[in-house]
Order: structure tokens, then sequence, then C-alpha cells
């Protein structure tokens, strides 16, 4: 698999949705994390990431207008010991207990499935970050219908272990606009990790179609000492 430009991939496509990337910075001392969103209606664009402790947690921007809490409040970025999970619904809550319980991410979402919103069905991902003896491995997953049946639900997993410098993974919901928005297909792409944070915020944020981007979460963790820097743009503010 070559490895792409995560900011031209982002400009070519009006509607990821919701995006995860995981991967490792240039110089090789960081991992490095961006999760967003984007919406279409009123109510997915009435929010915003507001810190959470280590993690964070979207909002209501006007919660005068917030008509469904369902599916769009929840917490992206949680933190338990080396581990840092981020996922695009509620299921962080669900590795987070897992992981606490002693069991690994896989069995966590194996007892999810994708969001009961149809005619989208729109698909679960998630990720891992582990920062252990200064090294770094990570995990991304994707939950989703077989070819938008809700009958059948797709589950699949992906590892990256010691990841090489300046490189990183790219998964999100949807594989572009569309009514129903179709789904996300293959495995998680491999894209360049650029810079240093804020000009890995700056390139992600820009990219994203103005229209319908939401917020943006990035964070770099050294993987010397695991201190985070962190980043958060919203839309509304």
């Amino acid at each position: 698999m070559s490895t792409i430009d995560l900011s031209s991939d982002l400009k070519g496509n009006a509607y990821p949705g919701r995006g995860i990337v995981l991967g490792r910075t240039g110089d090789g001392k960081h991992a490095a994390i961006a999760y967003f969103i984007m919406g279409r209606s009123e109510n997915s664009r009435n929010r915003i990431f507001v810190s959470d402790g280590s993690g964070i947690k979207t909002q209501a921007f006007d919660p005068s207008k917030l008509t469904d809490p369902s599916l769009i409040i929840y917490s992206p970025i949680r933190v338990i010991g080396n581990d840092t999970i981020v996922t695009n619904g509620d299921q962080t809550d669900t590795v987070f207990e897992s992981l606490k319980a002693g069991k690994r991410f896989e069995d966590a979402l194996r007892s999810r499935t994708f969001e009961p919103d149809p005619p989208n069905f729109t698909p679960r991902i998630s990720g891992i970050v582990r920062i252990k003896d200064g090294g770094l491995f990570y995990a991304l997953s994707i939950l989703k219908s077989d070819r938008g049946n809700d009958a059948s639900a797709l589950r699949f997993f992906y590892e990256y272990e010691n990841p090489v410098d300046g490189e990183g993974r790219f998964i999100h919901t949807y594989r572009c606009d569309g009514n129903p928005i179709p789904s996300f297909e293959g495995e998680p792409k491999s894209v360049a990790i650029k810079g240093d944070l804020d000009s890995f915020t700056e390139s992600i944020w820009e990219s994203l179609n103005a229209d319908n981007k939401v917020s943006l979460f990035t964070r770099f963790i050294s993987l010397a000492d695991g201190g985070v820097e962190t980043r958060i743009i919203n839309k509304h503010s």
C-alpha cells in the first residue's frame, strides 16, 4: 500500500464523516492522534469538543437546538493507563470498561455493532494507542453493515506494531457523500504524518470541507515519558 498525502485525500472528499488518524511523527518521538467530526444536519453540526479530564467529550453548542442526543453526544477520547482510546461513539466507554476488566480492545468491540441509523447504518470506527517502554502499538477497527444489510454485521481489526516514523493510518465512516451515505471500504489508508502538532492540526482542519466540518481533536504523546500536547478546534466557538 502506497502512502498518500492526508491533506489531499481530505480535500478530495466533501464528506468522509468522522475520521481517525493514528501514527508516529516524523522524528519518531511521538504518537500522533487526530479525530474529527463532520455533519450535514443541524443537529449534527450543533456540536463542539470540550476537555474532559485526560480525554474529551462532545456537547451541544446551543442546547436549545439539540433535538436528539443519541449517537452525537459521547466521549470520543478516554485514557486508561498507557492506553488512549479514540472512537466515533459510545463504544469508547465499552472499550474503557473492557480494558479496566483486563480484557482486550477486540473483546469490547465484538459486543458492539454499527449505529442504528437507517438507511446509513453508520460504521463504528475505533482506535487504541498504547505506549510502553518507549515503544508504540496502535490498532484500528471498523464495525459496519454488509452493504446496508442491517441483519449482517462485519467486524474488521487492524494492528500496527512498532510503526515506522512519519507514517500513520486513516479510517473514516463514509466513503463519500450520498443518500444513503456509502460506508468506508477497504483497510485503513496509509498517510504521511508531517510537521509539529500545530502544523499537523492546521493541515487537517484546513483540508476538511468548510460547510461540513464541525470539530477536530489532535494529540502528540511522547514515547519517552508519556507527556501529551493537545489541540482542539471547533467551528462554533
